[in-house]
């Protein structure tokens, strides 16, 4: 996982042959003026999905994880927290192969505050990198808000 600040995101474009192209959107595109739904940048490799996240508190946020993709969070509305926790700590559950996505629904008597092994807060002009063994529960947040997640080919 890497927090750093959006005016600073080429210092990683060496991580992932796709995060130059990151770094390029990213500094001509003004992301409050995307729609909703999804954008292709570079096909299925290289995608933005804004979305509308809504009220959500810790104990209801459920940790994913990815295995062909990384994501890439941006809050463009507001503030979130998120929770972050290394892959290897999560319960087992399903994955779905068409969305790349595991959600991890911690077993009673564990919640997401359980696993998770740092809360932070992600503020306007910063994001968040999460690779394949990053678990994350993003978009904690008491009012809701407007985000978008840059889904790169890992």
């Amino acid at each position: 996982m890497i927090i750093d600040d959006l005016k600073v995101f080429d210092r990683y474009v060496g991580l992932n042959p796709l995060f130059a192209a990151v770094a390029d959107f990213l500094a001509t595109t003004d992301l409050s003026s995307l729609p909703t739904g999804i954008t292709h940048i570079q096909g299925d490799d290289l995608y933005i999905n804004v979305q509308e996240a809504p009220v959500k508190t810790r104990s209801e946020a459920r940790f994913e994880t990815h295995r062909r993709m990384i994501d890439i969070q941006i809050p463009i509305s507001g503030d979130e927290e998120h929770g972050w926790a290394p892959s290897y700590l999560l319960p087992e559950a399903p994955y779905n192969e068409k969305t790349d996505m595991t959600l991890h629904d911690p077993a009673l008597p564990q919640t997401p505050e359980d696993v998770a092994t740092t809360y932070y807060t992600l503020r306007r002009g910063q994001f968040a990198i999460y690779f394949p063994t990053d678990g994350h529960a993003p978009a904690v947040t008491p009012t809701g808000l407007r985000k978008a997640i840059i889904k790169v080919k890992a």
